[in-house]
């Protein structure tokens, strides 16, 4: 039996629309020139809900960002009372209106049409499952990852265990630190090239954000992610030359200030093996010294 034929069968087996079957029916092939490659493995298209539900994350309505065809769209349906999904391709647009039209007349399915890093999202959303465009991702998870909401998020494998990465790991970085303070991230599933089409040149990866308050205090989000950002632009000169020579991404006034009042020993690592708790307690130092609007 071939997968189309497995993935069928479960279709059936399930009652969920079977993906090819979708995707043949939209009728819009796949332009790789805009980042599209189809998810049409049923089994991690019923697997991706199924992280949520058995970590008890609440779906009463649920924020999709990138339904396409429907096919991960069919899957929360079963699972949430109400899914509210963002679509920017007109194509798809239109024939999720004509394939969920049940759906809609009911309340079930809210379809926004737009750019999901322009259009107003749902403030009461739930929680957020959606096989995110690779392209546009670090900057769709962190419009998300504010929202104190949890995230079932589709990625590249590279791009996830850099999320999920704990210090001292050739994965740890400014993505680490930054998503990592806004939430638990975990890898929960590997996806393999041949569950999309056409395939991708990547691994993919599914990623649980799970919503939390960090262990240490920041005087301001905004200024702790600059800080963090900026200091990583240099992450293999020591902790003492990247402070001062990124003040310029950083927008510290007084780079020099906050090296001389800092740790040393700390000013003599480098960012790939600070906790997130030390960067929280010299961004807190350099907001006090360093910072000229304070």
């Amino acid at each position: 039996m071939t997968n189309a034929d497995e993935n069928s069968t479960r279709a059936e087996q399930t009652g969920h629309r079977q993906a090819r079957a979708l995707i043949k029916r939209a009728g819009v092939r796949a332009d790789t020139n805009q980042d599209q490659h189809f998810l049409v493995d049923d089994r991690v298209l019923d697997r991706l809900p199924s992280h949520a539900t058995e970590a008890g994350i609440d779906c009463s309505h649920v924020l999709e960002i990138g339904p396409g065809a429907g096919v991960l769209t069919d899957r929360l349906l079963a699972v949430a009372d109400k899914v509210t999904a963002v679509e920017r391709d007109k194509r798809f647009a239109e024939f999720l209106r004509r394939e969920f039209s049940d759906e809609i007349e009911a309340g079930k399915l809210t379809l926004i049409e737009g750019d999901a890093l322009d259009v107003e999202l749902p403030t009461d959303v739930t929680a957020s499952i959606s096989n995110l465009p690779y392209s546009v991702s670090s900057e769709l998870s962190f419009r998300l990852l504010p929202r104190d909401i949890p995230l079932i998020l589709m990625f590249q494998k590279e791009f996830a265990e850099r999320m999920a990465a704990e210090p001292a790991t050739d994965e740890y970085g400014r993505l680490s630190v930054t998503a990592g303070h806004y939430a638990d991230i975990e890898v929960v599933e590997s996806v393999p090239k041949s569950a999309f089409s056409p395939p991708p040149q990547v691994e993919s990866a599914i990623v649980r954000a799970m919503p939390r308050t960090p262990e240490y205090e920041v005087p301001d989000d905004e200024f702790f992610l600059n800080f963090v950002t900026a200091v990583f632009t240099q992450r293999r000169k020591t902790m003492r030359n990247a402070v001062r020579n990124t003040a310029h991404i950083s927008h510290l006034g007084d780079p020099k200030a906050v090296v001389a009042a800092a740790d040393e020993e700390l000013m003599s690592m480098r960012a790939g093996k600070v906790t997130p708790a030390q960067f929280a307690e010299l961004a807190t130092l350099a907001y006090e010294v360093g910072n000229p609007d304070v």
